[in-house]
């Protein structure tokens, strides 16, 4: 039996893995979003999924009510330690922060700040079962910092809970020839060595490096463990390395694949005669390989579809901001029902905090959704979006006649505002189905249904992610500034179906 990369054709950014007994477990990036910190399941290191967060609002409150795309959680790192899970991240604007919890699904700790600074990213601990030390590694971004290319290590309280020294650049890759862009470290003990699996040479071309040294703070030798080679996985690196109950080592990381964002990949790992990892097949990614050897499992993937079951979103959608009061879906036997959020901002999604989202699909398929406009406020307005750095909506608008229409708007990256993509249609009931046919490099062509029958609207709208993050899926609902409650907008049957 063999398996296919990606594993998780996604956006599950920076993911980091952890065995317990049994079980299999992944954290990623989540940015700006919320819930954060996903937590993600599997008996097999191939089919996953979505069991919840760990992060339920982002701090300080204030900085993250509107959109932060590329900001909040970068690069977390899962460990089970002393009967708990901890997860250490870094906020480049803040520090590396810290939540843990008895069991997966929590509940987890108030997030505790073990270092503060700007440009502390990438952090993961290491408790050494022979010693009784704990450490912490971390990366920096240059953004904030000024620096990059180095690591810095420090010693840890064993309890997590803050650093024990002023740490000390431990790896410092400007005296690498070649090397650029060292972060996103992974610490580990192994055969009386303590290691660090991290990347460099950025995310779409670089690759992954092993170092190694016999005391914490050094001096590490360093080998190159994976790189793209002849193969079609750019850029393979980032991510953990976990070990089966029978053995087996196995290392996932993530590939930057434009749009889609950072699909994970499972990559075979082994050791060889000098006491080096060996990832992949010689140090190439392989794309289709025998799969664990662990008990069978059934297909598995984090859930896309959602029929909104009393009213309630599933646990893969995300806000684009914390949620407000007054953001709270109403309890409905038919579908979702969003509130028309009044903002100044309704023109431009990517300002707008109160847009749900999930990840684009990394493979050719079709979206759908079925919506009712039950607002009956002039320019109030509910859809199906692409989102990113440019992004592209269909759905309905409410005009001053009181009539529905079916619209669809773009805006490039740009442009300040959206505008027309196609005529508007009249919406008769002001009802719709609305659906987007994603091809192969996340081109998406627009369709809908508002009674007679299906049609195209407008041209191709080619996704964009952000800076670091895939493009998203999002639903809607806003209506423009002013006083009182503006009405609502029912979604039903959300599906996503391969091409």
């Amino acid at each position: 039996m063999t398996y296919t990369n990606p594993v998780l054709n996604a956006d599950w950014s920076d993911p980091d893995v952890c065995r317990v007994g049994d079980d299999f477990y992944l954290t990623a990036s989540s940015f700006g979003r919320v819930p954060g910190l996903p937590l993600l399941h599997s008996r097999d290191l191939v089919d996953w999924t979505l069991v919840g967060h760990a992060l339920q609002r982002l701090e300080p409150a204030a900085e993250f009510d509107r959109p932060r795309h590329d900001r909040g959680v970068w690069a977390p790192s899962l460990r089970f330690h002393d009967d708990r899970y901890w997860i250490f991240w870094g906020d480049p604007d803040q520090g590396v922060f810290q939540v843990n919890a008895p069991r997966i699904r929590g509940p987890w700790s108030t997030p505790r700040l073990v270092k503060a600074g700007r440009g502390l990213i990438d952090p993961c601990p290491l408790w050494d079962e022979e010693t009784g030390e704990a450490y912490l590694v971390h990366a920096w971004a240059k953004s904030r910092s000024g620096v990059k290319n180095r690591l810095t290590g420090h010693r840890m309280r064993p309890d997590g809970t803050g650093l024990l020294d002023e740490g000390r650049v431990i790896v410092d890759a400007d005296r690498l020839p070649g090397w650029f862009t060292l972060e996103g470290p992974k610490l580990y003990r192994h055969d009386g060595w303590f290691w660090i699996l991290a990347p460099a040479g950025g995310v779409e071309t670089g690759w992954q490096g092993a170092f190694r040294s016999r005391g914490f703070f050094g001096p590490y030798e360093e080998r190159v463990v994976l790189e793209q080679k002849d193969t079609e996985v750019n850029g393979p690196h980032q991510g953990g390395w976990v070990r089966t109950p029978a053995g087996e080592d196995w290392f996932v990381h993530f590939q930057r694949r434009g749009a889609y964002g950072r699909v994970v990949h499972l990559q075979p790992m082994r050791w060889d005669a000098d006491g080096w990892p060996v990832i992949g097949a010689d140090g190439a990614p392989v794309t289709v390989h025998r799969r664990p050897r662990l008990p069978p499992q059934p297909p598995a993937a984090p859930a896309t579809d959602d029929d909104f079951p009393g009213g309630r979103y599933g646990s893969q959608w995300q806000w684009t901001a914390n949620p407000q009061d007054g953001w709270a879906p109403q309890h409905s036997a038919d579908g979702l029902r969003l509130a028309c959020v009044r903002s100044a901002d309704a023109h431009d999604l990517r300002r707008v905090p109160n847009v749900l989202t999930q990840r684009l699909p990394g493979m050719p398929c079709s979206v759908e959704a079925g919506l009712r406009l039950e607002s009956e406020e002039t320019g109030a307005r509910a859809g199906l979006a692409v989102l990113g750095d440019a992004f592209s909506w269909i759905g309905l608008e409410r005009r001053a006649d009181g009539t529905a229409w079916l619209v669809h708007r773009f805006a490039e990256s740009t442009a300040g505002a959206e505008r027309d993509a196609a005529h508007p249609v009249p919406a008769p009931g002001g009802r719709a189905l609305l659906r987007i046919d994603l091809t192969p490099g996340a081109r998406c062509r627009f369709s809908c249904d508002v009674g007679d029958g299906p049609r195209p609207c407008g041209q191709v709208f080619a996704a964009t992610g952000w800076r670091w993050v895939g493009a998203l899926l999002g639903l809607f609902a806003l209506a423009p500034g002013g006083p009182g409650p503006a009405g609502t907008a029912e979604f039903t049957r959300f599906r996503v179906t391969p091409a």
